[in-house]
């Protein structure tokens, strides 16, 4: 729950002894021509204002307790005008008291006091619920946009920790073919490939970001893998500009994706195939591109089997992007898949901006 300090709203002993001194100015400004008249104007406008805050002070814990409450608009507006009445009449009569004495007190001056405390303090009570009221709504705001964005890290969190289980599978799987097709030493390479990226993928904080580059470190150590099972068959042809090395994607945005592409596009052809992935800007977005050769017309094949990989990414990206981003599947009449990706150019530099701006 976000407390006063996150928000940095003032308490409220700032805002009375500002919001008095204020309005205090304003009364002696107005009454410059009555200081030169009567040299007990300052006096008395210093005293009536001095128990008007002394009054407004008491008025305090009552439109706390008030709040409280949760009334209707009519009910705090009725119980406010009273408690303001009785505030208004006690602190016009310490007035009268202090600047008069008790004998020379005039009460038709006390009553047009008294009106005029009451209702300067009613307008007092309604500036207090006013802000309060407001204070409640960001604070309100603020709560739901931090409930919005635990969620949304959860939700990237869990699509992420989905992926592990499902490489994990499929890379075991594959050392399996490779022991039983009687291939020990790569079977043993492609174990420690699997323990090196594994260690790679759990040692680093789980952010719902990374640049370019280190999603291409982590694709590069899978395609070793995938190349000491498939040898010759896999062949990769990779196009990363270095102006897009710093750019923003989601974590673990290459990796399923190439993995689809080897396993549905270059593992099930005896002949194998190629891989490839390409990054550019266009237009000030960022376009990434990943295809096999494969076959012509295996479309139909391939609608059913992106599996998870597909479908996990099109979810994080629109947990992360919403509308903003641009995924497509395509099947070139040359044969093979393509897979295209448009994303907002974001360098991690500009998304720290970004990220003290909303705050």
């Amino acid at each position: 729950m976000p407390q006063r300090d996150n928000l940095r709203f003032p308490s409220f002993w700032q805002l009375q002894i500002i919001g008095w001194i204020c309005f205090y100015v304003f009364v002696l400004a107005g009454s410059v021509p009555d200081l030169l008249k009567r040299p007990g104007t300052l006096r008395d406008n210093t005293l009536g204002l001095a128990f008007m805050f002394l009054c407004s002070c008491a008025l305090h814990p009552v439109c706390r307790a008030l709040l409280r409450r949760s009334l209707p608009w009519l009910a705090f507006e009725l119980r406010a005008s009273v408690w303001s009445l009785a505030a208004g009449t006690a602190g016009a009569f310490g007035f009268e008291l202090s600047a008069l004495g008790f004998h020379q007190m005039y009460w038709a001056d006390l009553a047009g006091n008294s009106v005029q405390f009451s209702v300067v303090l009613f307008l007092w009570c309604n500036l207090y619920f006013s802000i309060k009221q407001w204070q409640q709504s960001a604070q309100e705001r603020e709560r739901l946009l931090r409930a919005e964005t635990e969620a949304r890290e959860a939700r990237l969190s869990a699509l992420r920790y989905q992926l592990n289980p499902h490489f994990l599978f499929n890379s075991l799987n594959a050392v399996s073919t490779l022991v039983l097709d009687g291939n020990a030493p790569a079977a043993t390479r492609m174990l420690a490939q699997i323990g090196e990226l594994l260690r790679t993928s759990l040692e680093n904080e789980v952010m719902p970001e990374a640049t370019l580059s280190q999603e291409m470190a982590f694709t590069e150590r899978y395609l070793a893998i995938e190349q000491t099972r498939l040898g010759e068959r896999l062949r990769v042809a990779l196009t990363i500009p270095p102006e897009t090395l710093d750019a923003q994607v989601p974590s673990m945005l290459l990796q399923p994706l190439v993995e689809n592409a080897v396993r549905h596009g270059v593992a099930r052809l005896v002949e194998g195939g190629t891989v490839a992935l390409e990054s550019g800007l266009h237009a000030g977005r960022l376009r990434i591109v990943i295809c096999n050769s494969g076959r012509r017309g295996a479309k139909r094949q391939s609608e059913n089997g992106n599996g998870i990989g597909l479908s996990n990414t099109a979810e994080r990206l629109k947990t992360l992007y919403g509308k903003d981003h641009h995924l497509s599947v395509e099947w070139p009449e040359a044969g093979g898949c393509e897979v295209t990706v448009e994303l907002p150019f974001r360098t991690a530099a500009k998304s720290q901006e970004a990220l003290a701006c909303a705050h």
